[in-house]
């Protein structure tokens, strides 16, 4: 039973051996500890290598003989897929040390078909902080494709829904409110009203310098309001009410201005 069970831990597996019971037993034994009776010899499971963390105890100073050469736990660790657990080193700091806590195997190099093949357990990873920059191309759709080719002639195009009535901008193919394809195309806008806003302290390179607002804007002759950033206006001089107008650049809206300014 064990040479099989250290045979398999060279090879980077870890099995039980199941019982007449239905048992998954780890490490295995040759008799059933709950009955007493005989296992059959070839009837192995493979387990894990994650496991829940049952009971567990603190080492603060570690001997010799010890696993680790730092503070760390002996815990009983119940396998995936077993029904008894393991004793073995968790590599965690004291404060992450806790009844339920997930782990999975750190294993060795080099194996030579021992316990010590796992080298300790350490906690399952759940989130990592890491500076990491991604590029994509968004592809449009056919109603936001109309949306931005009207941009790029300094025009806001709105759908207006023939059965209720209302005036969506961005343009969009169905009504949200009645289900009914839009077909008519009308122009919103330049101007509008902020409705609410944002004061922003995060740096944008595509913002003005920080403090910069982000404002709702309900564009004249629309139902809906937009998302922009307002420009040439102090945060602290934005109002709710506020009358701004589009300032438009390379093909695109660069941000909105108080009217007197645009």
């Amino acid at each position: 039973m064990i040479g099989r069970f250290l045979t398999e831990l060279r090879a980077g597996r870890i099995v039980g051996v199941r019982t007449a019971a239905r048992k998954v037993l780890v490490p295995p034994l040759e008799y059933d500890p709950a009955t007493g009776e005989p296992v059959v010899a070839d009837d192995f499971v493979e387990v894990g290598p994650a496991g829940t963390v049952r009971e567990w105890t603190w080492v603060e100073e570690p001997r010799k003989n010890h696993p680790l050469d730092r503070p760390f736990a002996w815990a009983l660790i119940r396998l995936d897929g077993a029904d008894t657990s393991l004793v073995h080193a968790i590599d965690a700091p004291a404060k992450a040390m806790r009844t339920g806590l997930r782990v999975w195997p750190r294993w060795r190099h080099d194996r030579i078909g021992s316990i010590t093949d796992i080298e300790c357990f350490v906690p399952e990873v759940t989130t990592i902080v890491a500076n990491v920059r991604t590029e994509y191309t968004v592809t449009p759709g056919a109603a936001l494709k109309r949306y931005l080719d009207a941009l790029t002639r300094n025009v806001f195009l709105a759908g207006r829904c023939s059965t209720c009535a209302a005036v969506y901008v961005p343009y969009r193919l169905s009504c949200p409110q009645c289900g009914s394809v839009i077909e008519d195309e009308v122009e919103v806008g330049p101007a509008g009203t902020v409705t609410t806003f944002a004061i922003n302290n995060l740096p944008d390179p595509r913002a003005p310098q920080v403090p910069f607002v982000s404002a709702y804007i309900l564009l004249d002759g629309a139902d809906t309001p937009i998302i922009a950033l307002l420009g040439s206006v102090a945060a602290g001089e934005v109002t709710e009410g506020m009358r701004v107008r589009a300032v438009f650049e390379g093909g695109t809206v660069k941000w909105f201005a108080p009217e007197r300014e645009a």
